[in-house]
């Protein structure tokens, strides 16, 4: 590997963490409030750019331009689908959560129900961030980070096992202090320095690629190469036998990114740090219109890998790493290398600072010590931190064996993400519906799911209806199920949501107009690119 490449590497990477440092030095990060929310200072520009980097980690730039290898421009539904959901965000969930000052989701859920719902919102997404959420970070970061500085031939190690459980434990160790040594701000603030690193290097991927395509004749030639040789494998609209046919879009996919974007304590944390809800929405919505540009560096270029490789019998998940080590020169591959680790770190220490705000507020001082300080509190989540990051490091390497790291990260996300979803939602929207339903539904909804996936028999149904479908048949069924149970036996007395004044409650009066503007923007660019034949 070319010096050039491993010193721009660590001289971005050793910039990052020096003005991330300069910056956050002199933050309060002992008490809850400076720590879990980072004084409730975020502007909207921190907000955008964190959630943009909590979003793009490896598991996203690997895991999805490996699906898009496979499977072409029909996974860009994970992208279109993703604004909407945002506009769902700032327009409807923002307003509710900032009302009740909430750190966590499981504390609304206990507002809204009671301390035995939170508890288990709490367990699930505990359980959740470790087993599955953590080590797939880790390993699509570990994967890509292998074939883009070519560790193989920097370390002199044959053994891809060995490289495979050092790369991880780096990243881990390296996420860990960043996160439980930090606080939420540390987390946000290094994510928009890596988020600007992220979208300017992310977009010279296909530049150079399309000009490798094209023999140096320009990124349109190379554009038009790859269109008339697999035109194909730029069809929006997924068939049948894709993973993510057309009409899943308006099911599973659609309910799997509402949750995401509007009820994941991974995501939403930034924005409870919000000044206000109309520094919150504005965030929220420049969120969506980055995303609009994701299809460039999180699909294009798993496409452009497949005209280049798929003869070649590189591994869908080997395509970015192998592709950005082709077509960057030497001191750019140093550079998005380390944007790569700030994109990994990003996710990382955003899972694990929130499973850190769980346990503290949801566990320790919820159950454990009611009467803990604000230094107790913060100090147990440090060292639960610890522990959840060393079981992730631990379990990370044993995904190698993975067909397709995102797509398996989007079916197990689906085991947790339904039923919080629904609960949360039936929490909102009514009034009457008391906290023994909510309770049972999240249970049922996680053990249903997990039958529907594991159970021999089950999963042949499922199979049959498609998985998106059949998530998205549970989370209408919790609904109902939930409703009905309010109507035979309601709480007594109907829930009324009151304002903790935590902070201004003024909206953006921009936002409605700039919401419409995105899901039109959505449809345009979805549009372009169907073809419906397939269907």
């Amino acid at each position: 590997m070319p010096l050039i490449t491993i010193l721009s590497f660590v001289l971005f990477t050793g910039l990052v963490a020096f003005t991330t440092w300069l910056i956050t030095r002199k933050d309060n990060h002992h008490s809850s409030r400076g720590y879990f929310l980072a004084g409730r200072s975020l502007t909207f520009p921190l907000i955008a750019g964190s959630l943009l980097l909590t979003n793009l980690s490896t598991e996203q730039l690997v895991g999805l331009n490996g699906l898009a290898f496979n499977e072409g421009l029909s996974v860009i539904a994970w992208e279109v689908v993703a604004v909407l959901a945002l506009v769902a965000m700032a327009l409807f969930f923002l307003p509710r959560f900032l009302k009740s000052g909430i750190a966590t989701l499981p504390q609304l859920l206990e507002i809204r129900f009671d301390k035995q719902t939170a508890l288990i919102t709490n367990f699930i997404f505990l359980i959740a961030y470790m087993v599955i959420l953590m080590p797939i970070i880790l390993y699509s970061g570990a994967r890509g980070l292998s074939n883009m500085l070519d560790l193989k031939g920097l370390l002199g190690i044959e053994d891809e096992t060995l490289i495979l459980w050092l790369t991880v434990w780096f990243v881990g160790i390296a996420g860990s202090i960043y996160a439980l040594w930090g606080g939420l701000r540390t987390v946000v603030v290094s994510d928009t320095l890596n988020g600007i690193g992220l979208l300017i290097g992310g977009m010279l991927i296909p530049y150079f690629a399309f000009n490798l395509i094209s023999d140096g004749q320009g990124v349109m030639e190379g554009w038009h190469i790859l269109k008339t040789t697999y035109p194909k494998m730029l069809n929006s609209v997924g068939g049948p036998t894709h993973n993510v046919p057309f009409f899943t879009l308006f099911t599973g996919v659609m309910i799997i990114n509402l949750f995401y974007w509007c009820t994941n304590q991974q995501i939403i944390q930034r924005t409870f740090g919000a000044s206000s809800l109309a520094e919150g929405q504005k965030g929220v919505l420049l969120t969506g219109g980055l995303k609009l540009l994701g299809p460039l560096y999180l699909v294009l270029p798993g496409i452009i890998a497949f005209y280049l490789y798929s003869k070649s019998g590189v591994k869908a998940d080997n395509a970015y790493g192998t592709l950005v080590r082709q077509v960057l020169p030497a001191p750019l591959t140093g550079f998005f290398a380390a944007v790569m680790v700030g994109a990994i770190l990003s996710s990382f220490n955003s899972a694990l600072n929130s499973t850190c705000t769980l346990f503290s507020l949801g566990f320790y001082k919820g159950m454990l010590r009611k009467n803990a300080t604000d230094e107790q509190v913060v100090r147990s989540g440090k060292w639960f931190g610890l522990f959840l990051a060393i079981g992730a490091m631990t379990i990370a390497p044993f995904l190698a064996k993975t067909e397709s790291i995102f797509a398996y990260l989007q079916k197990m996300n689906g085991i947790y993400f339904i039923p919080i979803f629904a609960v949360v939602l039936v929490g909102l929207l009514s009034k009457r519906v008391p906290a023994k339903a909510a309770r049972v539904a999240l249970l049922c909804g996680v053990i249903i799911i997990a039958i529907g996936y594991f159970i021999p028999g089950c999963s042949d149904v499922v199979e049959y209806l498609h998985e998106y479908h059949f998530l998205a048949i549970v989370f209408v069924g919790l609904i109902v199920a939930m409703l009905i149970w309010g109507k035979l036996a309601p709480r007594k007395a109907a829930w009324i949501q009151q304002d903790v004044k935590a902070v201004d409650l003024t909206p953006w009066k921009w936002a409605v107009p700039t919401g419409i503007l995105l899901c039109v923007i959505v449809c345009i660019i979805y549009y372009s690119f169907a073809d419906f034949g397939v269907l």
